[in-house]
């Protein structure tokens, strides 16, 4: 009897070990479920070798002026239209010069009152009538007025507008009759016919600090259809323009400019730039939602958590994308079962 309890007992001790057991396996089971199985790329290093950067803009010559008066006032004559040639040191436009011809005279009659001055005081400080300070103070006043009438007398040659270089005429900015301060601008020009050519861009602070001077540039334009110019950075900006709120950056055209080129015809470019540093190469399947230059893709330090991670993107190749930055602190990077992963998702690797 006491042998057969014993046999119960034994087997009832077993069965809840059994159960036991099977209910730990069952909730591990579970808790693997729930993690989201991933493959990860091991992060390593890669050479950035340069890109390419696409910018547009618009042509202009190296030597383009906006010319204006010295002196505002009201314009009298001007001698040509858009689109008229011009050579170097043509007359262009003036302006009536009654107003400065009389601070000339003004100023020339004063010149002569103190001459007079100067030498009456001049005699008198010899005939001990005049002191010694009244005498300087009438040589001052003398030299004063010779400054006054050298002033004048330049302003006086400011009163036309001539070409500064031999070119055409691309704007006429003011009419006859129409009264302009100093400075105002009244014509633009340039030196079409002997002046190196520009692609004038804009560039965000990012493109700025890849591309060098010298780089290759190669440029299209719809005046152009089917035809590609030869290019290279010719010069960069120091200094974010207030107007657009971008870097600027000036590409030079190479050879011989076809005739179908003209000031202020929109152009499309692709600058090939020669900037190395590192970065790392993942495939383009571990990139989420890529836009301007930046991205997000999901990392792991320690194969059981993933983090959603904002990159910055650089040049595209043939076996995925180049990221500059945003890496470093990162082992892996996952590429595949991103589409199911959150900030935060545990993971399982495959």
């Amino acid at each position: 009897m006491d042998i057969r309890i014993n046999q119960l007992i034994g087997i009832g001790c077993i069965a809840l070990l059994v159960v036991a057991c099977g209910g730990k396996d069952q909730k591990t089971s579970i808790i693997k479920e729930k993690r989201i199985p991933v493959k990860l790329l091991q992060l390593e290093p890669a050479s950035a070798t340069g890109g390419v950067v696409q910018v547009s803009g618009l042509f202009s010559t190296d030597d383009e002026a906006t010319l204006s008066f010295k002196n505002g006032g009201v314009i009298e004559r001007v001698l040509v239209k858009e689109g008229d040639a011009v050579k170097k040191g043509q007359l262009l436009a003036t302006v009536h010069t009654a107003e400065i011809n009389a601070a000339v005279q003004q100023a020339q009659l004063g010149l002569d009152k103190a001459n007079r001055d100067y030498a009456r005081a001049s005699q008198l400080f010899r005939d001990s009538v005049a002191t010694l300070e009244q005498m300087q103070n009438a040589k001052t006043a003398m030299e004063v007025a010779k400054a006054q009438l050298t002033a004048a007398s330049v302003n006086q040659g400011y009163t036309a507008v001539r070409a500064s270089t031999s070119g055409y005429v691309l704007r006429r900015l003011a009419n006859e009759g129409q009264v302009v301060g100093p400075g105002t601008p009244v014509l633009m020009i340039n030196g079409a016919g002997d002046s190196d050519w520009l692609l004038n861009t804009g560039v965000s602070d990012r493109q700025w600090a890849q591309i060098k001077v010298g780089d290759s540039a190669t440029i299209q334009t719809d005046a152009l259809q089917g035809q590609t110019l030869a290019a290279y950075v010719f010069r960069k900006s120091e200094g974010v323009d207030p107007a657009s709120g971008t870097l600027q950056v000036q590409l030079k055209l190479k050879g011989k400019v076809p005739p179908a080129v003209a000031s202020g015809i929109f152009g499309r470019a692709s600058i090939h730039t020669s900037s190395k540093g590192q970065g790392w190469l993942i495939p383009m399947d571990a990139l989420l939602d890529g836009d301007g230059g930046k991205g997000y893709v999901f990392t792991t330090t320690d194969k059981i958590t993933a983090h959603k991670t904002e990159v910055m993107l650089g040049s595209i190749k043939p076996d995925g994308v180049l990221v500059t930055a945003g890496l470093e602190h990162a082992g892996s990077v996952i590429i595949s079962g991103s589409p199911y992963l959150t900030d935060g998702s545990p993971i399982v690797v495959k």
